[in-house]
């Protein structure tokens, strides 16, 4: 594999979070009809779960804990990135070559990172607050109610639930989306433009294929997290093992795969965005610095 350029901390969050921000609040429909076809035994199809969200709640119905998501999501793509950065440098050989095993294990560590430090409150809260809006009367009134409500009523244990499950989620996501993203990059520089940069259509279709992989590789670890972090988790699961063991044995093992066309769709477009955005930010940032220097 070619050297590895590290970025500057600060540009990778600035990058990171714009990324994140811009993808979550494009995507979120996608991952509204996902986690709402994940709560219960009843399959229901994407369209249908649009059409009557659309009939009882509008347009905004669709938007049912994008805050929560749109912030999480921003925070999280900048310590994903910050902490990808890092651990690549530190797994780097003398050469500051990156094998592809190492990528897998830099990215695992990434991963591990933002689902402690960012994914699992935003995700926990937004999963909630999707929940509590297919009710008749929802109880809660927005993000920052809803949130104090959680707190209130289950303590911060309450936003942490369902860490594992999440942690093992983000650490696959994020092994297996970087080293894609990166073996494909490499790839492609080396055989059709050795030294150039990349331009964004190719940047995005890179991106796509590499959410395309990491969709049907950690599914099974999606779903165990969405039913963990509903509202009726604690009543009907002791704790992650017992919640996967339960879907398979009472709904089968297709289970683990339901939601996958919403987050293979949202996913596709995440990846593309978040890498191009991500790219063309850090080359802005770049050449401000130079400017600012000269």
């Amino acid at each position: 594999m070619a050297p590895f350029k590290k970025e500057k901390p600060l540009h990778s969050i600035i990058a990171g979070t714009t990324a994140g921000a811009i993808e979550a609040f494009a995507t979120y429909p996608t991952e509204f009809v996902k986690t709402r076809s994940q709560f219960s035994g009843k399959k229901e199809r994407p369209i249908a779960i649009i059409r009557d969200t659309l009939k009882t709640k509008g347009i905004v119905g669709l938007y049912s804990g994008c805050t929560a998501l749109v912030a999480g999501n921003a925070v999280k793509a900048g310590v994903r990135f910050v902490s990808y950065d890092h651990f690549k440098s530190l797994l780097a050989d003398s050469e500051g070559k990156v094998s592809a095993a190492r990528s897998l294990l830099a990215g695992l560590g990434a991963g591990m990172t933002e689902a402690i430090f960012a994914v699992t409150p935003s995700e926990t809260i937004k999963t909630k607050l999707i929940d509590d809006a297919k009710r008749p009367n929802p109880q809660f009134r927005g993000l920052i109610h809803g949130t104090a409500s959680i707190v209130r009523q289950e303590g911060i244990r309450g936003i942490y639930r369902g860490l594992f499950p999440v942690m093992m989620r983000q650490g696959a996501n994020s092994a297996v989306r970087f080293t894609t993203y990166s073996t494909l990059k490499q790839f492609v520089q080396g055989a059709a433009r050795p030294g150039q940069t990349l331009p964004s259509t190719i940047t995005f279709g890179i991106g796509a294929i590499a959410g395309l992989v990491t969709v049907y590789t950690t599914m099974p670890l999606d779903v165990v997290k969405t039913r963990m972090q509903s509202l009726e988790a604690r009543a009907q699961y002791r704790n992650s093992f017992h919640c996967a063991y339960r879907i398979f044995t009472e709904e089968g093992i297709l289970r683990f795969w339901t939601g996958t066309t919403p987050r293979l769709t949202r996913l596709v477009l995440a990846g593309g965005i978040v890498f191009t955005v991500y790219e063309n930010v850090i080359k802005l940032l770049g050449g401000i610095d130079s400017s600012s220097e000269s």
